[in-house]
């Protein structure tokens, strides 16, 4: 398994002379200079990413990460904790949400028990299991560091297989009853903010569920008082095992030049903890899509990120990152296949 700081030192810039060759490509289109907005940005990101001038769409994975979180004692959910269980059997037969729209982006789907509360294992379910859930964050230290640093090169490890076997589209999701506390915390932390100004609905809590939610930040945060600086820390007082599982895919996808798609709040307070060990991860990530939770615009602000799409969505999973998958295909496919207005006999107005 490669270290965390193996890892980060192999972290680089993306390469922006790709980015100039792919956008001097889709002005050879036939189209108006610039016509087709953020998709020729889109593919010229990816192109700067994966350091080919002209690059076309590769196979894509999908990994949902799902691990529990000891703070649902707090009454921080709708739901009760086994449902993390029970959507993994969910998965695993194909009927949730992301598992349409994997299938409708043609992406490979891989569903990861990063530390899922109980002894159930499910068959087709990757056990990557760090613990049976994190303890209570609100009383005291989510997990140890050394669980931290185990998490992350998890997934850094899971990143490096999914290259090796030729992925070259990586996107993001995420199952967890509490982990959109847990995301709260991160990012209150990271980005020194109030609770308050980050805790969202979640599963649909009501009023009362949210004062409650928000108190529970609050004392997690007051209780560790983890500091900023230290995002390894962060993570193992106030994080989750699927956030570290998922701040390693990051990392690791960053170091293969593998394009990272992020889905809604909990993958990107992820990203938010792998930006902050290795700041040239941010080059490699790509927001599918902007969720309702309010730490979700600030997140994606403080990273230079701006949704490709703004739906509504807070399902998770990575629902909306499966659809940013697509997106990613359609610039790509544009970019490979349209008519150069040369190629064409079309003539070019330089407009």
């Amino acid at each position: 398994m490669a270290s965390l700081d193996t890892t980060v030192a192999r972290i680089d810039a993306p390469d922006e002379g790709c980015a100039a060759a792919a956008q001097r490509a889709f002005d050879a289109k036939t189209k108006p200079r610039g016509s087709l907005g953020r998709l020729e940005e889109l593919a010229s990101r990816v192109a700067a990413i994966r350091r080919q001038p002209a690059p076309g769409p590769e196979p894509a994975a999908v990994v949902v990460v799902a691990g529990d979180h000891g703070i649902a004692e707090e009454g921080v959910s709708a739901y009760p904790q086994e449902v993390t269980a029970q959507m993994l059997a969910n998965f695993a037969a194909g009927g949730a949400a992301i598992c349409v729209l994997a299938r409708a982006a043609g992406a490979r789907l891989v569903v990861v028990d990063a530390g899922v509360s109980g002894d159930l294992r499910v068959e087709g379910v990757l056990d990557r299991r760090i613990g049976p859930g994190t303890a209570n964050a609100a009383r005291g230290p989510a997990m140890t560091r050394a669980q931290a640093v185990q998490a992350l090169e998890t997934g850094i490890e899971l990143a490096e297989e999914l290259a090796g076997e030729g992925v070259g589209l990586l996107a993001l999701g995420d199952m967890g009853i509490g982990n959109t506390a847990i995301s709260s915390a991160i990012a209150a932390c990271l980005l020194g903010r109030e609770p308050e100004e980050l805790v969202g609905r979640g599963t649909g809590v009501d009023d009362d569920g949210l004062r409650a939610k928000a108190a529970a930040v609050r004392r997690a945060l007051e209780v560790n008082a983890p500091d900023p600086r230290d995002p390894v820390g962060v993570l193992a007082a106030v994080g989750g095992f699927e956030h570290g599982v998922l701040a390693g895919l990051v990392l690791g996808a960053a170091a293969a030049h593998v394009p990272v798609v992020l889905d809604g709040v909990i993958v990107s307070a992820a990203a938010l903890l792998a930006a902050r060990i290795a700041p040239a991860a941010r080059g490699a990530m790509i927001a599918a899509h902007l969720s309702p939770e309010p730490a979700h615009t600030l997140v994606l602000a403080d990273l230079g990120l701006t949704p490709l799409l703004d739906l509504g969505m807070r399902l998770g999973e990575g629902s909306g990152a499966a659809l940013g998958v697509q997106l990613v295909d359609d610039a790509l496919l544009l970019l490979r296949d349209m008519a150069t207005f040369e190629g064409a006999g079309v003539t070019d107005a330089g407009a």
